[in-house]
């Protein structure tokens, strides 16, 4: 995959991310837009780092998506655990 399917990807991604964790960002859409692509790139260099398995070439390769939403899921979260949110 090169560099504009990661792009759509993490934006997918974040997209997916945000629906499983409800709520206002700090940043709003532009910011999780942002985690949802960093996601993917944290996702997929954990799951080769960690796990063992190796990046697959295809878009639609399950495990890669598995990644680059888990990973959106922790940027997500930390994000929240360090600039707040407003569901106070």
């Amino acid at each position: 995959m090169g560099i504009i399917s990661w792009i759509v990807l993490g934006l997918l991604a974040g997209a997916v991310a945000k629906i499983l964790l409800p709520g206002r960002d700090p940043g709003g859409l532009v910011g999780t837009t942002l985690i949802g692509i960093a996601g993917a790139f944290v996702g997929g260099w954990l799951s080769t780092r960690f796990l063992d398995r190796p990046i697959s070439t295809d878009f639609y390769d399950g495990a890669t998506w598995v990644a680059a939403i888990g990973g959106s899921l922790v940027l997500l979260i930390g994000y929240r655990l360090l600039f707040g949110h407003s569901r106070r």
